[in-house]
């Protein structure tokens, strides 16, 4: 064969697991056998519409067989994939579109709506709704979606043997910028791929694993760290289109679930299901956490049914895994994000003379990563690609930490001031640019705070403008429809001053440590 990306993966484990089932969806399964004809009849669908090496495929929906098709489909072309966040709103989607100049979507019928409205004014020529309703009328006066299922059988059976190879890009997923907007973490086939032999290697991922995906696909953990790594291996997959305790326990008992992956929430949603007592967990052996530290309550919950958490740190510019706490150091180690993956490197530059390399055990400085499954680039950021790697190479997190003398992991703060909000990410930049749309803002901040269910959520620090008057529902009532639901602060604290650096700067360490009190912001 002629490719040795991720699009080539099903057609290699064709003769060697053919008849096994691949993929479970409800009441559906599909074999590999099946999984990879429907993915080779996609590519060459696509081809005969016009995608080709190097074009971009969005794909919006949430955990479906058609995702990881029509994936399988742009890496048997050398097209790239681009998955798309269905917690958006329409201009969040439409910029994501424009920016990587997108060429065709396909999506879930029950998004047609936000399909239409992210799609406008941009490069799209087709759009490919899955399950389609019959007679549906929602998309009168747009060009209608083709039938996914009528695309899928109008491709012929053999699949292309395009050369693709390690070093050519395979996806683009979209990072919330500091600077306000998104940007586009070019995944080559080398990343996703040397991200799976390292989550193989730790997590000692076998061809027997069933890995229950209750996270979507759309996230990088939840597709490189669980369902791909599976598929490699020859293993079964289980899609969820949504999270749900209760389906989710059953489901476990149900299939023999070897894998979960997840956030500590998430978690902590199922150990406090009146359900769990009763629910058969011994199928289970890998249990990942991301997103920030499982909670000791819910670390003694699972512990008391024999069952410990692989916690670990990465991002998406990572393919994401950066490092992992093996399951049987979640006690000793407690805190930690644990040691680096296999083939990846993870370095702490001392900030006061980052010259000098490492630094040394217990000293905070900037964690920078480096290996075959970092990324090259962003896509058409060249600024922001030379920004984030250092003289020798060396992906520069914007994240703060320390090792031990063990080498071990511990993250202190973040650089960038992000917000991991249920294990979604939120960066402050994005959301303070749609609040001060409103006249009446002279400034605002928006900082995370604890929350006991979703770890942070977001809370904006306002100070109005001399003599206007604005309400937290207002607020609110402007960013509705702007940014995902998520990303919509929840709380809003109105100020009469700012605390700031001699510079001009607001100082939002200081406002982390006040406490809202009567309308002002107390010690």
């Amino acid at each position: 064969m002629e490719n040795f990306g991720i699009g080539s993966w099903l057609q290699r484990r064709r003769p060697k697991s053919g008849n096994k089932t691949a993929i479970i969806a409800g009441d559906r399964e599909l074999s590999y056998e099946q999984l990879a004809e429907r993915s080779a009849r996609l590519a060459n669908a696509f081809r005969d519409r016009g995608v080709g090496r190097g074009d971009r495929v969005a794909y919006l929906g949430e955990n479906d067989p058609s995702f990881l098709e029509t994936l399988f489909a742009c890496g048997t072309l050398g097209a790239i994939f681009v998955p798309l966040n269905t917690r958006l709103a329409p201009p969040e989607i439409q910029f994501q579109l424009q920016d990587c100049d997108a060429v065709l979507l396909v999506h879930a019928d029950s998004l047609s709506e936000l399909a239409v409205r992210g799609g406008a004014g941009t490069a799209v020529r087709r759009r490919i709704a899955v399950d389609r309703s019959p007679g549906d009328t929602r998309e009168e006066g747009t060009t209608a979606a083709e039938d996914y299922e009528d695309v899928v059988a109008s491709g012929a059976e053999v699949a292309p043997d395009e050369p693709v190879g390690l070093d050519d890009g395979a996806m683009i997923l979209y990072t919330s910028g500091t600077t306000g907007h998104p940007k586009g973490a070019l995944l080559t086939h080398g990343n996703i791929t040397w991200n799976c032999i390292n989550v193989i290697v730790d997590f000692d991922f076998a061809s027997t694993d069933v890995a229950l995906m209750i996270s979507p696909m759309f996230h990088v953990a939840s597709l490189d760290m669980g369902v791909l790594p599976t598929l490699l291996k020859g293993g079964t997959v289980v899609l969820e289109p949504k999270f749900d305790p209760l389906r989710t326990l059953q489901l476990i008992e149900r299939h023999r679930a070897t894998t979960i992956s997840g956030v500590p929430t998430t978690y902590q949603m199922l150990c406090e299901h009146p359900a769990w007592d009763a629910t058969d967990l011994s199928s289970l052996n890998k249990l990942t956490c991301g997103g920030s530290a499982v909670p000791l309550r819910v670390l003694d919950a699972y512990e008391k049914r024999g069952l410990r958490f692989s916690n670990g740190y990465g991002m998406t510019e990572t393919a994401p895994g950066a490092t992992t706490l093996p399951a049987a150091r979640s006690r000793d180690k407690a805190g930690s994000s644990g040691l680096p993956h296999f083939f990846t490197d993870v370095r702490i530059t001392d900030l006061a003379d980052p010259d000098e390399g490492s630094a040394e055990p217990g000293t905070v400085g900037e964690i920078q990563i480096k290996g075959p499954n970092v990324i090259h680039e962003y896509w058409n950021r060249p600024d922001s690609t030379a920004d984030s790697y250092t003289g020798d190479g060396w992906f520069k997190s914007g994240d703060m930490g320390y090792k031990d003398d063990g080498g071990f992991v511990f993250i202190s703060d973040r650089l960038k001031d992000m917000i991991i909000s249920g294990g979604e990410n939120i960066y402050p930049a994005e959301v303070e640019q749609a609040i001060t749309e409103l006249d009446a803002v002279g400034s605002v901040a928006v900082i995370g705070v604890p929350d006991e269910k979703w770890g942070e959520v977001p809370r904006a620090v306002v100070l109005l403008r001399d003599g206007a008057q604005l309400s937290e529902e207002q607020l609110r009532a402007h960013l509705d429809g702007r940014l995902a639901r998520y990303k919509i602060p929840k709380s809003v604290v109105f100020v009469d001053e700012m605390p700031r650096t001699a510079s001009g700067k607001i100082r939002k360490a200081d406002l982390r440590k006040l406490t809202p009190a009567n309308g002002q912001l107390q010690p």
